[in-house]
């Protein structure tokens, strides 16, 4: 998330590959009223943005891949079959797995996402770290579920919106809403820790 990035590479380019084949896909779909052409939509930006990422960025995060091969997958589905029940079931399974990862890593005495993000988040002590990836198992559990209640109650268009922008804006609060533990837990820190050794 933090990582140092290359030189020449702009600053917003990392999110931009994150969000920006769900984006098309929104838009696409919007456009043209077509699940069919917003799953090909989505099927190829995604493509193009692991590409991207390989050549401007030098690597393609596990997350990405992740997605990437889950969008083509079940869009390759949806498509074939002609049914949206496909493309909207990946979420819950990226959601699941997220979970099952950090809550097996907890299990074991280790939280994961220190691996993916400790340089961002500078001083965090190990019981801070242990207490992120608690909180952010048990959002990506209830997302998992959320998501399979709207993708069940709700119309296509109306999960779609509620998937890229309340998905986008309830991940955003629940980061925040970590934000005063972090700082009980060492967040930001480092400096002093080592200014005092």
């Amino acid at each position: 998330m933090s990582e140092t990035l290359p030189k020449k590479v702009p600053g917003w380019l990392p999110i931009a590959l994150d969000y920006g084949p769900l984006i098309a896909f929104f838009a696409a779909y919007k456009i043209s009223g077509s699940i069919i052409l917003g799953t090909g939509v989505f099927m190829a930006t995604i493509i193009l943005a692991v590409i991207i990422s390989k050549l401007k960025l030098g690597r393609v995060s596990p997350m990405m891949w992740l997605s990437a091969i889950l969008v083509v997958g079940f869009g390759g589905l949806t498509i074939y079959l002609g049914d949206p029940k496909f493309i909207q079931i990946k979420p819950t399974i990226v959601y699941i797995l997220l979970a099952g990862l950090l809550f097996g890593g907890m299990f074991r005495g280790k939280a994961l996402l220190k691996v993916v993000l400790e340089h961002g988040y500078n001083g965090l002590t190990d019981v801070g770290w242990m207490a992120l990836s608690r909180n952010w198992a048990w959002f990506f559990l209830a997302m998992a579920i959320f998501n399979e209640g709207i993708r069940m109650y709700f119309d296509f268009d109306t999960w779609l919106t509620i998937k890229v922008w309340g998905v986008s804006i309830m991940s955003g609060v629940f980061a925040m809403a970590n934000v005063p533990m972090l700082m009980k837990h060492g967040l930001g820190d480092e400096g002093d820790t080592k200014a005092a050794e």
